[in-house]
């Protein structure tokens, strides 16, 4: 019995393996547009596409990173200055998308910028610290999907939305996890609705990796600032060990790894198989850790985290 299980579970991966490396045909003639272009898993994703020849339309938020992702590819590669909080921005960009893929329509949308900071307790925070972080991760990344859906749909392409671990666990309070939460349910209804058109969502799942938006310093820096602005009686209340323990958590980030193309890796694979995942977990500690713990009762993972603490 035990033999016939092995081969069993034997014939499922080789499937799998043999499925997952079936590609798309003609991926030279695909375009993809990628958010947040400036640095980290979006400047990586673009240059490596770059690489596999497709027609990358990459949109940056400042033109400084614009003009460095230029020099460091292929004229194929195209920019465009973008700022997914801005309506106006977005409208002038789905514009300019509109004129570059003309009738074959956008193959790949990945919707990658996104914001961690401010990160703190959620007594600490205001509404506006909330909304900030929200506005880029969430609502910019709903405004530039329904900007871009008609083009997709058109190439019958792919649509691969960046969410997190923390999208599954709320490791802290702020607006990131949040956010992460609200991107796996968009991203949930987009792949339902959007079934019968032939488009296929994605959700990349990423551990912790060493990014411009995973910083030390600017952790650190954003939570004295908060810290300095409390309430004498919030301060009290939680006690400075409180805040010294937050604070030294964030001397963990130096250890996390820098290897992004495990991330960027899962974002081609989501645009270039023919049959490619619904979602992608990247790190060991999401796929050892993290993951696994989001499906152990609510009690036992509050209790982990509290020992954690």
């Amino acid at each position: 019995m035990l033999l016939y299980l092995t081969a069993l579970l034997g014939l499922y991966f080789l499937f799998r393996w043999y499925r997952e490396r079936q590609r798309v045909p003609n991926l030279t003639d695909k375009y993809v547009l990628i958010t947040g272009c400036d640095s980290g898993f979006g400047n990586e994703l673009a240059r490596q596409l770059d690489e596999r020849g497709l027609r990358v339309l990459a949109a940056c938020l400042t033109q400084k990173g614009a003009e460095q992702l230029k020099e460091a590819t292929s004229q194929r590669l195209q920019t465009v200055i973008l700022d997914v909080t801005n309506n106006t921005s977005v409208a002038a960009m789905a514009q300019w998308v509109k004129e570059q893929v003309g009738d074959r329509g956008l193959w790949g949308l990945v919707n990658n910028a996104g914001v961690a900071c401010p990160v703190a307790l959620n007594e600490w925070l205001s509404v506006d610290d909330f909304r900030r972080v929200i506005n880029v991760n969430l609502i910019g990344m709903i405004d530039v999907t329904l900007a871009l859906l008609p083009h997709v749909r058109k190439a019958c392409g792919r649509i691969v939305n960046m969410s997190s671990i923390a999208g599954r666990l709320s490791l802290l309070g702020g607006g990131y996890s949040i956010s992460k939460f609200g991107v796996e349910a968009f991203s949930d209804s987009l792949r339902r609705e959007l079934s019968s058109f032939g488009v296929k969502v994605s959700i990349i799942e990423p551990g912790a990796f060493k990014t411009e938006i995973l910083n030390v310093e600017v952790f650190k820096k954003g939570l004295e600032n908060i810290w300095s602005g409390l309430p004498s009686e919030v301060k009290e209340s939680y006690g400075e060990g409180c805040y010294q323990k937050l604070y030294n958590r964030f001397d963990a980030i130096e250890k996390v790894t820098t290897n992004l193309s495990l991330v960027t890796d899962c974002m081609e694979h989501g645009l270039t198989a023919v049959y490619p995942r619904t979602r992608y977990t990247a790190g060991w500690d999401a796929k050892l850790f993290y993951v696994p713990l989001s499906y152990f009762p609510t009690i036992l993972v509050d209790t982990i985290f509290a020992k954690l603490k």
